[in-house]
Formats: C-alpha cells, sequence, structure tokens
C-alpha cells in the first residue's frame, strides 16, 4: 500500500508537527533498547520482526488515518462509529490497497480497553449478502458476523478485548474475544445497481454499535487514557523504525503462549511492548545490520508473492494461518483486509502463462470453460489493480471488474466465459467482455463470495491469463 500525499496548508502542517508525539513514545515510559547481538544475528532477528510486524504497520496506518486525522478522506469520525459508504469503490479511494468493486464498504473501528462493544444487527432479507469481518491488530480475522456466520436474522454480538472478564447480558447471542484492545471491522452490504441504493442503505444503517454499559443500560466505566498516537510515515515504517511502530502497538495486544520464544528473540534487537525505540542512538553498525534486515524481509515478502495461489494460506484466524507469519505478511502485502476463505475465496494472476509479468503493454485473454466457472452461493468477480500502487484504474468506461453480476457481459454458446484483459478496447463483440487496463504493470483478482467446498480446499484451478493470439 502506497500513502496518498496531499497538500496541506502551511499551518495545518506545522501544527500537527508540533502537536503529535515522536515515533516510538510509549503509553508507560520503559528502559530503552539495549542491543548487545552481533551485527549478523541483529540483521537476521530483523528481517523476522519486520515480515511479523509488516500486517501490523498497514493496519495501523489504515487505524489512524481513519480514526484520528479528520484531514483523511478515509477518516469515519473515530472509534465507536460506522462509517458506510453509498457507492462501490473507484481508482480514488486509496484508504486501502486492492479494494473490492463488488460490494460498499462499512468501516467501523472499537477501542475495548475500558470496556466491550456491542453489534447489533437487523432482520436482513436473504436475498441480500452481507458480511462483517472482523479483525485485530495482528491483521487476524478472529469473528464474523453476516448472511453466512450468524444468518439473516435480527441479534445482538458483543466483542471484548483480551483481559475483559465480566456478566454477558442474556440478550447477547454470541462473544467474541480478541487478541488486542483495539480491533476493527470491513463491513461489506451487496449493492444490486443504482435502484438498489436506498434498500441498501436502509440495511448499512441498521448496524448499531453500542458500548456495553449502554446497551445494557448501566453506568459507564471510567474512559482510558487519551493516547498520543506515532504520526504515519511510510519511509519510517518501512525502515528500521518499524520496530517503533511495533513496540506502540503490542502493547495493547496479549502475548500469545505460541509467541513467547519468539518475542524474547525480538527483544535482542529492541522489540517489546511499550519500549521506546531511538535508532539513531545505536551504533552504526547496528543501525545498517536493522535496515539491511528490513530489506531482506521485504524481498522475502516480494519473493513468495508469485507462489501464492490460494487465499486461504494468508488471510484467516491465528489458528488457520498457524502463524505462517510470511504469508500473514504477503496477504497485506497483497490487499489487507481480505475474507478468510470459508468468506470469500481470492486468487490472482500476476503472470501470464509463460511465466511473464503482466503488463498492459501486451493483450490478454482469460477464458473460462462452462465447468471452470466459479461455483459460489453469491457471487464473483475479476478486478484489476495497478501496480506498485495497487489501486484501481481509471478508464474510460467506468469498469473495474467483470464477473456473474456484470451487466452487458457475453458468454459463449457453450456457457464458457472469454474475459479481455487490455489497455485499449476491442473491437467488435469483445468489447462487451473487456477488463480495461493500464498501460503499465497491473496484476488481476478472482474474488468468490460464498465459495464451494473446491475453492475452501484449494483445490480450484485459476484458467491461465494468455496472451492474445
Amino acid at each position: 500500500m502506497h500513502i496518498q500525499v496531499r497538500k496541506r496548508p502551511t499551518l495545518v502542517r506545522f501544527l500537527a508537527a508540533v502537536t503529535i508525539v515522536l515515533i516510538g513514545s510509549p503509553v508507560h515510559p520503559l528502559q530503552a533498547q539495549s542491543i548487545t547481538a552481533s551485527p549478523g544475528e541483529v540483521r537476521e532477528i530483523a528481517k523476522e520482526a519486520f515480515i511479523y510486524a509488516y500486517p501490523m504497520l498497514y493496519g495501523y496506518k489504515t487505524m489512524v488515518s481513519q480514526t484520528q486525522d479528520p484531514l483523511d478522506p478515509g477518516f469515519i469520525g473515530g472509534f465507536g462509529r460506522y462509517r458506510h459508504y453509498t457507492r462501490l469503490n473507484t481508482p480514488e479511494d486509496k484508504d486501502i490497497n486492492a479494494p473490492n468493486n463488488d460490494t460498499p464498504y462499512s468501516w467501523a473501528w472499537l477501542d475495548l480497553r475500558a470496556e466491550p462493544w456491542v453489534l447489533s444487527l437487523p432482520k436482513v432479507s436473504e436475498d441480500r449478502y452481507y458480511t462483517q469481518q472482523w479483525f485485530d491488530l495482528f491483521t487476524h480475522n478472529f469473528a464474523y458476523t453476516g448472511a453466512r456466520a450468524t444468518g439473516f436474522e435480527a441479534g445482538s454480538y458483543l466483542f471484548a478485548g483480551p483481559d475483559w472478564d465480566g456478566p454477558v447480558p442474556t440478550a447477547i447471542k454470541q462473544v467474541f474475544r480478541s487478541e488486542s484492545e483495539f480491533v476493527g471491522t470491513l463491513t461489506r452490504t451487496e449493492l444490486k445497481g443504482k435502484a438498489d441504493v436506498e434498500k441498501m442503505l436502509d440495511v448499512q444503517h441498521s448496524y448499531v454499535l453500542q458500548p456495553l454499559s449502554e446497551f445494557a443500560g448501566q453506568r459507564p466505566p471510567v474512559p482510558a487514557p487519551d493516547l498520543h498516537w506515532p504520526a504515519w510515515n511510510e519511509s519510517r515504517a518501512l525502515s528500521a523504525d518499524f520496530i517503533a511502530y511495533l513496540n506502540f502497538l503490542l502493547q495493547f495486544t496479549s502475548p500469545h503462549p505460541s509467541e513467547t520464544d519468539l518475542l524474547a528473540r525480538f527483544e535482542k534487537i529492541g522489540v517489546k511492548a511499550g519500549r521506546p525505540f531511538d535508532l539513531k542512538s545505536l551504533p552504526r553498525e547496528v543501525q545498517q545490520a536493522l535496515e539491511d534486515g528490513v530489506q531482506d524481509g521485504l524481498k522475502e515478502i516480494e519473493k513468495v508473492m508469485p507462489t501464492l495461489t490460494n487465499s486461504g494460506e494468508v488471510y484467516g484466524s491465528r489458528e488457520q494461518l498457524q502463524n505462517n507469519y510470511l504469508y500473514r505478511a504477503a496477504g497485506a502485502y497483497a490487499g489487507i483486509y481480505a475474507n478468510s476463505v470459508e468468506e470469500a475465496f481470492y486468487s490472482q494472476w500476476s503472470m501470464d502463462s509463460d511465466g511473464v509479468p503482466l503488463d498492459g503493454k501486451n493483450k490478454y485473454v482469460i477464458h473460462f470453460d462452462k465447468e471452470d466457472l466459479p461455483n459460489v452461493k453469491f457471487f464473483w468477480s475479476v478486478t484489476l489493480f495497478d501496480l506498485p500502487g495497487r489501486y484501481l484504474v481509471a478508464n474510460p468506461i467506468d469498469r473495474y471488474s467483470v464477473g456473474n453480476r456484470t451487466e452487458g457481459v457475453q458468454f459463449g454458446d457453450d456457457g464458457s466465459l472469454t474475459v479481455y484483459v487490455q489497455h485499449e478496447k476491442p473491437e467488435g463483440n469483445e468489447a462487451a467482455n473487456w477488463l480495461p487496463a493500464p498501460d503499465g504493470p497491473f496484476f488481476v483478482t478472482l474474488r468468490c463470495y460464498g465459495p464451494d467446498e473446491v475453492m475452501i480446499n484449494g483445490e480450484y484451478k485459476l484458467p491461465p491469463m494468455q496472451l492474445a493470439p
């Protein structure tokens, strides 16, 4: 994901600069880092720690821009409230990379430090798909509510942090426990065309978030202390200073038993929940070893990307991912906050059938035989993103995806489907199935909502992306 650059008035920039606490400032001051490992060991640990932290870094970027920066286009108004989008994503939407173009988003973040929160859902018509994906600071999908997970009936669900222990109201249908004290939801609600906007809005506005005390009619607890949020700086996050961000985030998580030894290893390079981190105070050879480790980690993430074909490898709960931190990072690199495979199956084309990276200077076709078309409960789509930004691509027909709901798409007499992926508009009947590409590098993602067992089990085979004859 690449940060969007916006020009702010000089006075605003100055005030922002003097009011935001420096990166690494903790809520509770602890002794600064002491690194005694050799440069070689520092480099190796830094690579591991950066891969571990990578999805958390971009999760933090999204959370801070949406809850703390009123000047950010993605600002939702703070914690504990929904921001609903009334349209599908376009190239102008850049608060996350690789967004879908199938369902308008609704975003919300919860601060669980003082008390749990309750989500109340309405009764929804069974012909409307909707899902609420809930993720923690690690970017694990720890909970789901919605059509597939909890059904179409009305109900209330409680979300609690790792240390909460209290009575659960009888009206609560289910309790979801997070490993972190901050959680978010990327909620998706089906939109069936322009004439359906008002009905979709009615559903969106019926998603209700309340603190537990308000839901139960009780006196609210003492509020959690205000935080000094480290300012987001992409270049610093992708450098040895990622440790400052990681240390800030770890203090709001509950250490998982499976990571005790790993976190102890990370402490050798200054990683510890809430601890200050001052890169410039370290010996130059240690600074260089940390920087080299970060670059090693980035290369490792980029290297694994072309080998991935099943989204179930890179998105899901901690139990599903089995602490494969490289795959978790690859998921964030490909498109942060994608669904777990039981909710939606994802796969992608990043190279053509000859193993050459996709580029809009060429013309391609994707041909689905009838029996190879995705078998889904809800719907599926093929969406194109540019590189390196990984955003939707502006084009003259405002088409960003092609799928089984796309108006005007033509299937063959035998039930097959051919999608034409290229920069210039095809001639004749092929234009009906055109997926516009940029004039440079890109990749294409297949999304299948309500996948069948073949997809869930990782047995579905993508048809090749072939150069057009």
